[in-house]
């Protein structure tokens, strides 16, 4: 009972510290470590000692699986390169820097230095991304960090392993580089198999609570067999979660993803936030041991602070280095030196190294002091690069897209996926499907795509347009029928089954309609098209920019007493004239009139052009 109280009281409190923490912009991890910290020195708290099972087994796969999931197959092909030197590269530099450091401050053999630098040797998945969603950095930048933080704590892991069974002197150098190849190689073809073996388990499920089930149960059906084979369990979980990741818009039903997307970010949301109050509950058992070890004091502060140094510093040494041979050798472009600044800053450790480090024998010498510094190494990296890295991505003005862009290239898709299905349409209709249901659909999917357009131009406080009425109004009337059935519900009149499936219909619809936030930033620079290699010969040909004498206004909706939502301006005659969301469309008539096919935004802060005939973005 009282394990039982102590679990609700630590989910409730880290949940509570997160949210205030997401609440006023403040780091989480540091947060959270920090309230740990203090609430191990509280006299009703007890002393925390955790398995490295617990961590291992219990919180690393789904950590590491709930991030996979979500994470870009192609864009790791795209920088796979990269993220190898990063997760095996940096990880076995770092080991052996922080190893000499060890080795030359402390009385303790070689093999228990290099154990000690594989342990504070990765940065840590949940630290990585936990930041990079909160701070907002160019997304090449996060994928890089984020798919980093993914493999390389295979890597440490294999290298402990490896440094354990040297301090036993089991082991030779050929051993060693057999071992991790068996790591890497047997835990990616585990969790190749493991993912389409559950793939063909998923294709014949449609119930969304089964197929969620088994998606609980896929990074334990990947982690435990890999491991089972001395294979690389963390490897198994994150190939296994980016192949199931990637096909599950095939493998899955659209039920089945929404529920798998809400309930894996719960899971990460309660781990995450518990992982790091456990990393501060720990701080003050290890403070004392590692005082009371015999260690001259002096000598302890001075490799506490050394360790964090070397860790600290290696990476922007190994990440410059890297990249400058890399060009040497015509190996890879040149890069920013403001992204290689910031991938060398983002180096938070976290839960993997408070894990590893007590995977140590006990009989490791000076353990105590071990287990100290590598506190000392995420704690420091939480504070130290965890506050700075904010400030630093504002210093180098660095910035991911904004809502603008992303809003932009978003209603471009959908204008792309609407014209196919409005073509699948008319080719499927049949002389016995009534005209009404055609035109239902192409209302449909017409509206949706001027919805995502609609999201560009001026923001609805200073205009109001047709889906932000609908949305409006459809939220109005669905207060108002669902009050309707929790009437008849408290009358007694109607079944209880009966009223579940209305009210599920309605929260459905509901949790449909788009509630996006308008308080978007403010754009420094014209809204753009992004550039692309697939330019239509019209976009090629058409100029960029056209000025026009008139005043801002479609001449079409002001003679027919009309209301506009955006302006559009041909960009071969300087026509200006309303969008598709407008009651008019005159834009899209001028182009049917006049065969001109390229027009441009003249709403304020935009730039981008669109060709009607190819439908392409430019």
């Amino acid at each position: 009972m009282d394990v039982a109280i102590g679990l609700v009281v630590l989910v409730a409190s880290a949940a509570a510290l997160a949210a205030l923490a997401r609440r006023f912009g403040v780091s989480e991890p540091l947060v959270l470590t920090l309230a740990g910290v203090a609430a191990s020195y509280l006299p009703f708290v007890p002393e925390i000692h955790l398995e490295p099972e617990i961590i291992l087994l219990g919180l690393l796969p789904p950590l590491l699986y709930t991030a996979a999931i979500r994470t870009s197959l192609v864009d790791f092909r795209a920088n796979m390169r990269t993220i190898a030197l990063l997760s095996v590269g940096l990880v076995l530099f770092t080991t052996f820097v922080v190893a000499v450091v060890v080795w030359w401050l402390l009385p303790v053999p070689f093999a228990v230095a290099v154990a000690l630098g594989a342990v504070v040797a990765p940065p840590d998945a949940v630290a990585a991304t936990a930041v990079a969603r909160r701070i907002g950095m160019p997304r090449r930048i996060v994928t890089i960090l984020e798919d980093e933080s993914l493999f390389n704590d295979a890597t440490a892991l294999v290298a402990l392993r490896t440094a354990l069974a040297a301090m036993a002197g089991m082991v030779s150098i050929w051993e060693a580089g057999a071992d991790f190849v068996l790591a890497a190689g047997g835990g990616a073809a585990v969790g190749i198999v493991v993912a389409y073996l559950l793939a063909m388990l998923r294709r014949r499920i449609t119930d969304p609570v089964l197929d969620t089930t088994l998606s609980f149960l896929a990074p334990f059906a990947a982690y435990l067999p890999a491991e089972g084979i001395h294979a690389s369990g963390v490897i198994a979980v994150v190939t296994c979660g980016m192949i199931l990741g990637h096909n599950a818009p095939v493998w899955q039903s659209a039920a089945s993803r929404i529920a798998e997307r809400i309930n894996w970010r719960t899971i990460q949301f309660i781990l995450e936030s518990a992982v790091f109050v456990l990393i501060g509950l720990q701080v003050r058992g290890i403070l004392e041991g590692a005082w009371r070890s015999g260690l001259d004091h002096r000598t302890l502060v001075l490799a506490a602070l050394a360790v964090l140094a070397a860790t600290v510093l290696a990476r922007p040494v190994w990440v410059f280095g890297s990249s400058l041979l890399s060009r040497s050798l015509g190996m890879g472009g040149a890069v920013p030196a403001s992204h290689l600044v910031v991938v060398s800053w983002a180096g938070m450790r976290g839960v993997v190294t408070l894990a590893a480090v007590l995977l140590l024998p006990e009989d490791t010498p000076q353990l105590p002091v071990l287990k100290l510094l590598a506190l000392v190494v995420v704690a420091g990296t939480l504070l130290l690069q965890g506050t700075s890295l904010p400030w630093l991505v504002r210093w180098l003005r660095l910035r991911g897209p904004s809502r603008a862009e992303d809003a932009l290239q978003k209603a471009n898709l959908m204008q792309q996926a609407t014209a196919a299905g409005l073509a699948v349409l008319e080719a499927r209709v049949t002389p016995d499907t009534p005209p009404g249901v055609v035109e239902t659909l192409r209302s449909r999917v017409t509206w949706k795509t001027n919805a995502a357009w609609e999201r560009l131009g001026r923001a609805e406080s200073e205009l109001v347009t047709p889906t932000a009425e609908y949305r409006r109004l459809r939220l109005e009337m669905l207060r108002a029928e669902r009050e309707t059935v929790l009437r008849v519900r408290d009358s007694g009149t109607v079944d209880h089954e009966i009223l579940q499936y209305v009210l599920a219909r309605l929260d459905l619809e509901e949790s449909m309609i788009d509630r996006f936030d308008e308080a978007e930033e403010e754009r420094v620079e014209p809204l753009a098209a992004p550039p692309s290699e697939d330019t239509c010969a019209h976009l090629r040909s058409a100029p960029l920019v056209r000025t026009h004498d008139g005043p801002d206004e479609c001449a079409e909706c002001v003679a027919e007493g009309m209301n506009w939502v955006h302006l559009r301006m041909c960009l071969s005659c300087g026509h200006v004239a309303c969008c598709d969301s407008s009651p008019g469309n005159h834009a899209t008539k001028h182009y049917a009139d006049s065969g001109h096919p390229v027009m441009r935004s003249v709403e304020p802060g935009e730039a981008w052009r669109w060709c009607y005939v190819d439908e392409l973005l430019g």
